[in-house]
Parts: C-alpha cells; structure tokens; sequence
C-alpha cells in the first residue's frame, strides 16, 4: 500500500537538488580561491621546514622556504598571504623593541617575497606578541597588570611604517588597543605610504582557540602558557553589540577591511558585520578551528576534506569576503 501512495504537491524543493549540475545552478554561496588568505610563519636558520606539532600540515618556513611557498600559492591562484614571524627568544624584551629593527625577521621576509613574487599581496601583523617576552600584544603598564593603551598604540604607528618601509600592501593592527587605527593610518599617510591598506582586526575575541598560534609564533613559550589571558583589550566572548560598534569606529578611523576572529565560533558576528557595513569584511579561521577539525579527522570521525570546505563555505554564507585560513593551499587545489 505504501508503494502506491503519492502526495499531491505542486512544489518540491528536491527537484533543484536531483543532480550536482542542477544544485550547482542554484548554490547560494559559492567559495573561490580568490576569497582565500594564507597565513604564513616564517623563522631565521632552519634547513628544513619545521612543522608545527599543534597544526598538522603547518610550517615554519626559513625565508627561501617562504618564498617557494609564495610561489606556489601563487601559481594556485591564492591572492594574498599574511605573514607571522617566530623570533628567536633571545631578541624578545619587555618592550618588544625588535619590532622596530629595520632587519628584523619578517620585514627581511617581506622584502623578499616582494623580489620574487611582487603580485602577491602581502600582509604582516601589527602587534608586539611576537617580540615581547611576556606574550602580551603590547607594552605592561608600570604595575605589570595590564597593557598600556597609548604607549603601546606608539610602538605600532612606528612598527607600521617599518613594515610600509619594506613594501607591504597592508599593515593588520591585531592589538585591540583603542584608537590604534586612526594612530596608525596618520602615521602612514605622514610617512608618504597612503597606499597601504589596513585591515583591521576589528572584532578579536578572548578566545580559547588561540592556543596552536601561540606555539607557531613563540608567544606562549614567552609567557610560559598559552592559556595567557588578554581579557582586558580583546573583546569580550559573551559581547555582540560591542562587536559593530568595534567595526565602526575602526572604519571612521580608516580601516580599508575590517575582520571578525575567531569565524566558526562567531558566524552571527560575522553575519551582524556584513549587515552593519559595506567594507570587505574578513574572517580569520584561526589555529584551534584548524586543529579540532584535523585532530578529528586523524581519529575518524570526520571527513577532513568535507569538513574543511563546508567550515569555509559557512563562513562565506554568514557574509565574509575573504577568509584567513591555513587550509588555504589545499582547498585552492581542490577548487
């Protein structure tokens, strides 16, 4: 009896998805390379790369590693790449000052990959994690109990210009601290690089999912954890509102794109930034939506392929532009 029962309906949603020519015509979202970043790590004197035990696939690359692997992202058709360097502990102080040594690490990278591959886009960090011994993204108060807004934002106007100095297309302030922005595009604009972007990390969680990161740049080993709280300049997980008023106020101040981190966690941040705006909008899949999505599949219980291009495509429904992800390169060969 059930054999012969039919309905009578005008519409059925399953004929537009009956084959893959069809659900292709009628796909909603579609996600191209040219929508991807590559985030990048680059280290001084290492022969050979040196993959990252937390991010499986990652590596720290020696400047001509890092230039093969530009080329290469290159030739798949990927846009840009953000490069972060992990710096020798030895160079890292309270005040990060290496961040202004005109032949630090990732401006010699910088020049570098700009020689040998000049259509790339490239962008470097804004932010002293890197370079200061206590991991913070800025320079500690006097007490030690927080970092100093203002004395900070200094340090990167002046980080900015060495990084515009050594021909980047934009400088990525990631600091959180306020007003770093506006500080930031009139140090360029009076240094004469009024054409280099910036793309503002304008709402950057306190998120637990930065922890693989830290171990690629160092930072964690400087602070002796990577579980190092930043909860008094990165935004607040519970907060949505904050998170347009953030975007806006970076946009007032010049930001050329503006970026929701982390994304998977953050869709409706996302969606709420693309609705409050109309500026590019970037999402960062950061280190630990990486790592759960690999560390998953290594014990079979996700399809890494599968999972790593709907996590991208889900992050482009929710409104994203361009995405920041260390999938970048394979999901380029696949597309």
């Amino acid at each position: 009896m059930a054999k012969d029962f039919k309905l009578d309906l005008t519409h059925r949603s399953r004929r537009l998805r009956r084959t893959a020519s069809r659900r292709a015509m009628v796909a909603e979202t579609t996600l191209r390379v040219a929508d991807l970043i590559a985030p990048l790590f680059v280290v001084d004197g290492k022969p050979k790369p040196d993959e990252i035990s937390s991010m499986p696939g990652v590596f720290r690359l020696s400047i001509p590693d890092l230039v093969k692997e530009c080329q290469e992202l290159h030739a798949l058709g990927i846009p840009a790449v953000a490069l972060f360097p992990k710096l020798d502990p030895k160079l890292k102080t309270d005040l990060g000052q290496e961040a202004l040594n005109r032949q630090t690490l990732v401006l010699r990278a910088v020049r570098a990959v700009k020689k040998a591959v000049p259509e790339l886009t490239v962008i470097t960090d804004v932010a002293l994690d890197p370079y200061t011994t206590h991991g913070h993204d800025g320079v500690l108060t006097a007490a030690l109990d927080d970092v100093d807004n203002d004395r900070t934002v200094g340090i990167l106007c002046q980080m900015a210009v060495r990084q515009a100095e050594a021909g980047v297309d934009f400088v990525a302030p990631s600091d959180m601290m306020d007003g770093r922005v506006g500080a930031i595009r009139q140090a360029l604009d009076q240094a004469g690089h009024t054409g280099v972007g910036i793309i503002a990390y304008s709402a950057k969680y306190n998120s637990a999912y930065y922890g693989p990161f830290r171990d690629a740049v160092g930072s964690a080993q400087a602070a002796g954890t990577r579980l190092l709280s930043k909860a008094t300049y990165q935004m607040d997980p519970a907060n949505r509102r904050e998170a347009v008023e953030e975007v806006l106020l970076d946009l007032r101040e010049g930001a050329d794109i503006v970026m929701v981190k982390p994304a998977g966690a953050y869709l409706d941040i996302i969606r709420d930034v693309r609705n409050a705006c109309r500026a590019p909008v970037a999402a960062y899949q950061v280190s630990g939506e990486y790592a759960q999505i690999h560390a998953a599949a290594k014990l079979g219980w996700l399809d890494l392929a599968r999972c790593r291009h709907e996590s991208l495509l889900a992050i482009k429904r929710a409104g994203a532009d361009l995405i920041l992800t260390y999938f970048a390169k394979d999901i380029a060969k696949g597309l």
